[in-house]
């Protein structure tokens, strides 16, 4: 195994089985995050009093943060070399997604090892990355290697119901806990994929779609079914739901589709031209829907409702829309989808976070690139959008910019973004011990 550097003897195999160790023990804690307050236990409260012990264990000082009860985050600072630099976050969300409705061959929350895969919630979203930043906290302190910047380790609550009582919180109750801070490093990315015949890619997230919601509402007059009405709202509603379902919102290319496609077209040899954009994507295997998904803005209807008895004509109607938003987009969103839609439908706005966008040409690309190199060398750190949202939408209003990178060196058929929230969620335990080395170097010289 390749030590880190000339200047350390590193004892790789306990930084590697530490990672694996700490993200097993974080799977066995049940921390599911129903987005729902009454059916939210303490499991993300107790899976943060693990990580702060792991931290104490090796006199790494940290604050645990409660807003509410079972709801909580440790932060911790890791001073650097240079102080005048600013301090790069790193955060890893404790919680996960319900496994109710799922058929599980593994136990969810058993965090077993099968022919070299580790199954349970939190496999890879993203508890993987959780004891993987531990783990390197642990060895840097043991090994007294000094970062090159402060590091902010952030271990948060409720990421998968938007971060509420997580970062959300914490930026606008205690953004000095982000002090000094330009830059964060989180999900989703950097997982590998196939490049060409041997070399593989490394997708790192520069920007992320924004999250809204949106409520239509048609207003008809009410009457009997016996006597059909011509304003009646859920046929109105349901013209506006299919105008909505069948529109395709125009490409975009950000910055970050760009960067994207320009080093799989050098290396693939594709054009990528606008007539060709869609198809050319479809040779690039399972990184084909992930990237697709980012091309353009999308408004999906979700939830319909209407009436309680089927002889009467409701006098309202209304349909909830989840939006996903390009950066810069905001506005022209909300005008093509007036546009779609009849004047005396009701558009009402709700929840909205814009997208993300760091730059894609930042130094920390570049560190990103020489910690590939070294374990995998060959390899390429390619720019991309991610079609979802982290926490990176809530570091981004203290002006951080967010990149999504956990370093995993995988099979080149397993699709780790398809692991998100599936049943029988695993990640191979070769790749864990892989994110720790990777990890462990991009803290360092970050």
């Amino acid at each position: 195994m390749p030590a880190l550097g000339p200047a350390e003897d590193l004892p790789l195999a306990t930084l590697e089985s530490e990672a694996v160790d700490l993200t097993r023990a974080l799977i066995r804690i049940d921390s599911v995050n129903t987005g729902v307050a009454a059916t939210i236990g303490d499991g993300e409260t107790r899976a943060a009093r693990f990580v702060q012990e792991q931290l104490a264990e090796v006199g790494i000082d940290s604050e645990l943060v409660e807003p509410r009860a079972g709801r909580a985050s440790v932060i911790a600072r890791l001073p650097g070399r240079d102080r005048t630099r600013g301090a790069l976050v790193v955060h890893a969300h404790l919680d996960v997604v319900p496994v109710e409705g799922q058929e599980w061959e593994h136990a969810p929350f058993g965090a077993e090892i099968e022919d070299g895969w580790l199954y349970g919630r939190g496999a890879v979203d993203m508890k993987d990355f959780a004891g993987a930043i531990l783990a390197v906290a642990r060895h840097f302190a043991r090994e007294r290697i000094v970062p090159e910047r402060d590091l902010v380790l952030a271990f948060l609550a409720d990421e998968e119901a938007g971060g509420v009582w997580g970062a959300g919180w914490l930026v606008e109750n205690r953004p000095d806990l982000f002090e000094g801070a330009t830059e964060a490093l989180g999900e989703v990315g950097g997982f590998s994929v196939p490049l060409d015949g041997e070399r593989r890619a490394y997708l790192a997230a520069t920007s992320e779609k924004g999250v809204a919601w949106a409520t239509l509402t048609a207003r008809g007059r009410a009457g009997h079914g016996s006597r059909p009405t011509a304003d009646n709202a859920v046929v109105r509603l349901a013209r506006a739901v299919a105008a909505i379902g069948a529109h395709r919102f125009p490409i975009v290319r950000t910055p970050a589709l760009r960067a994207f496609l320009a080093e799989f077209g050098r290396v693939r040899g594709l054009s990528f031209t606008d007539a060709s954009l869609e198809a050319d994507l479809g040779e690039l295997g399972l990184v084909s829907p992930l990237v697709s998904a980012g091309l353009r803005n999308t408004a999906t209807p979700t939830v319909l409702e209407a009436g309680g008895k089927t002889n009467i004509i409701p006098a309202e109607a209304t349909a909830r829309l989840d939006i996903r938003v390009l950066p810069g987009q905001d506005e022209n969103l909300k005008a093509e989808l007036r546009a779609l839609v009849d004047d005396d439908i009701d558009i009402r706005w709700g929840r909205w976070w814009s997208a993300t966008e760091a730059p894609v040409d930042s130094p920390l690309l570049a560190v990103l690139q020489r910690a590939i190199d070294a374990e995998d060398p060959g390899s390429l750190v390619v720019p991309y959008l991610l079609p979802a949202s982290t926490d990176n939408k809530h570091f981004a209003r203290l002006g951080i910019a967010g990149y999504g990178f956990v370093p995993l060196r995988v099979p080149d058929g397993f699709d780790v973004f398809g692991q998100f929230h599936a049943a029988d969620e695993r990640v191979p335990v070769e790749s864990l011990r892989f994110c720790a080395r990777t990890t462990a170097r991009i803290l360092r010289d970050a």
